[in-house]
């Protein structure tokens, strides 16, 4: 799981729905986050999802700060600053909170199509889109934090250091 954005783009399957928690579940956790382990500057939680980390003065984990950085790289154009949402595209601060790990990843990597009498919305693949993927769990991480409000608006003050795991995660993915 901890590696899920480099399987997807060394070509392994993902199956959609493989989550843990039901949705309802997912959503009362997320209210409630919690860390329970730390792996070479990376946060999960006991159900072996990434997380974010906020220390008591406010500076948050890599994953997060990257996060906020890919965010603003890729998604925002659509979504809106701060994953606040736009008048075409919906706040992913709060579909990070509202969907498992899982299915948001499946909709990133697949994108998605909904139609309804009164509007058409698409949400573009990006599974093949490496300054996504290999970020991916940063961007999920960031929009998590804002959508618990544990991160406010705009870009972090403090964060912590990258870790050579992290970088050398990252090198691997970009090629």
């Amino acid at each position: 799981m901890r590696h899920l954005q480099f399987l997807l783009l060394c070509g392994m399957a993902f199956a959609p729905g493989q989550a843990a928690l039901a949705q309802d579940d997912a959503a009362a956790k997320a209210k409630n986050i919690t860390v329970a382990y730390s792996e070479d500057g990376r946060y999960f939680t006991e159900d072996d999802i990434p997380t974010y980390n906020i220390a008591e003065d406010g500076t948050v984990d890599w994953q997060t700060y990257s996060g906020f950085r890919r965010y603003h790289s890729e998604c925002h154009v659509c979504h809106g600053p701060d994953g606040e949402g736009s008048s075409y595209a919906p706040a992913l601060k709060d579909s990070a909170v509202d969907m498992d790990y899982y299915d948001f990843y499946d909709v990133v990597v697949n994108g998605r199509e909904k139609v309804t009498a009164s509007e058409t919305s698409v949400m573009p693949a990006f599974g093949e889109n490496r300054n996504v993927m290999c970020y991916l769990d940063d961007i999920y991480v960031y929009l998590k934090a804002r959508g618990t409000d544990a991160v406010a608006r705009g870009r972090p003050a403090k964060k912590e250091a990258k870790s050579d795991a992290i970088r050398e995660e990252e090198d691997a993915c970009m090629g």
